[in-house]
C-alpha cells in the first residue's frame, strides 16, 4: 500500500493484476504529483490471481509510461476493507456489483463509485476494458482509459 494518509482508496477489479494495480499507480503517481495526501491500494474481487504479481503486460506499459506500480501480488477484497477506505474504485460494472453485495451496510455501499464516472467528458461506457488475455495493445487502451478517469478522480479528490 502507498501511504501518505489523507484519503484513503482501494481500486478493485476482478483478478487484481491488470486494472485495479495499473489504476492505483496512475493515481497514485496523479495525486503525487498534484500534492494531494492518498493511501492507495488495490484488490479484486475473485479469488483467480492470489500471490501473482501486476499482470507482465499491465508492468511493461506502466513502465513505458513512466509510471511505478508498487503492487506486490494479487489479493482479494475482503468486507473488511470498507473500513479502511474512504472510496473503493471499480474497474466495471461487474466488480461493483460484486462490492455491493460484499457490502456489510449502507456506509459502505456509499463508498463504492465506478473510476469512468470521474472521467471528463462524461463518457457512456463506465467500464474500464479488461486486457486480460489479449495482446498488448489492449493494455495500451486499458492505460488511456485509467489516465484520463484518473485525472477526473485528482480533480475529485482536490475538492474533498
Amino acid at each position: 500500500m502507498t501511504a501518505s494518509s489523507g484519503l484513503r482508496i482501494c481500486f478493485v477489479c476482478l483478478g487484481n493484476i491488470c486494472r485495479s494495480p495499473a489504476a492505483a499507480a496512475v493515481f497514485a503517481q496523479q495525486a503525487g504529483t498534484a500534492g494531494l495526501p492518498v493511501t492507495v491500494d488495490s484488490a479484486g474481487t475473485s479469488r483467480y490471481h492470489l500471490g501473482e504479481p501486476a499482470h507482465p503486460n499491465s508492468r511493461a506499459e506502466a513502465a513505458r509510461r513512466g509510471v511505478a506500480i508498487d503492487h506486490h501480488r494479487a489479493r482479494q477484497f475482503t468486507p473488511d476493507d470498507f473500513a479502511r477506505f474512504d472510496l473503493v474504485v471499480a474497474m466495471d460494472g461487474a466488480n461493483e456489483r460484486d462490492l455491493r453485495q460484499l457490502a456489510p451496510d449502507d456506509g459502505a455501499r456509499e463508498k463504492i463509485v465506478l473510476l469512468r464516472s470521474f472521467e471528463r467528458p462524461p463518457t457512456a461506457d463506465l467500464d474500464v476494458p479488461d486486457p486480460w488475455g489479449l495482446p498488448p495493445s489492449a493494455y495500451v487502451e486499458m492505460f488511456d482509459v485509467v489516465e484520463a478517469a484518473c485525472e477526473g478522480l485528482v480533480a475529485d479528490v482536490a475538492t474533498r
